[in-house]
């Protein structure tokens, strides 16, 4: 029994991982925008790739963004260190079809000479 319980709680905790990993279905794919801002975090790990920059809109309001990419390993040629929180970012993507400040990054261009067209 205590075999078939294990068992049990394996199954379910890997159905649970497999519908929480959404992919692009949050995003609306019909539609890109650009946003420019400043990095302030970068997370370089699996599943998929995550900046997190604050955006000035014209009254000097700041919004959290948070644009996601890709695993590490299609990146080719990006690091851990790629990305540094004050880096200015032109991020291109579609945006989350929830309204959140949330992109999937199709572009970004950083203050740093990086460029990347991202592969999806």
């Amino acid at each position: 029994m205590r075999t078939f319980i294990s068992g049990l709680v394996l199954v379910l905790a890997a159905g649970a991982v497999v519908v929480a990993h959404h992919g692009l279905a949050a995003f609306d794919q019909t539609t890109k925008v650009t946003v420019k801002g400043t990095v302030t975090a970068f997370r370089f790990v699996n599943p998929h790739v995550v900046v997190e920059f604050d955006v000035k809109d014209d009254e000097g309001h700041v919004q959290g963004w948070q644009a996601e990419l890709t695993t590490p390993a299609r990146l080719k040629g990006w690091t851990a260190t790629s990305l540094e929180p004050g880096d200015v970012v032109t991020i291109t993507g579609y945006r989350a079809k929830s309204g959140a400040a949330s992109l999937w990054v199709t572009a970004l261009t950083a203050s740093n000479g990086l460029e990347l067209k991202a592969p999806n």
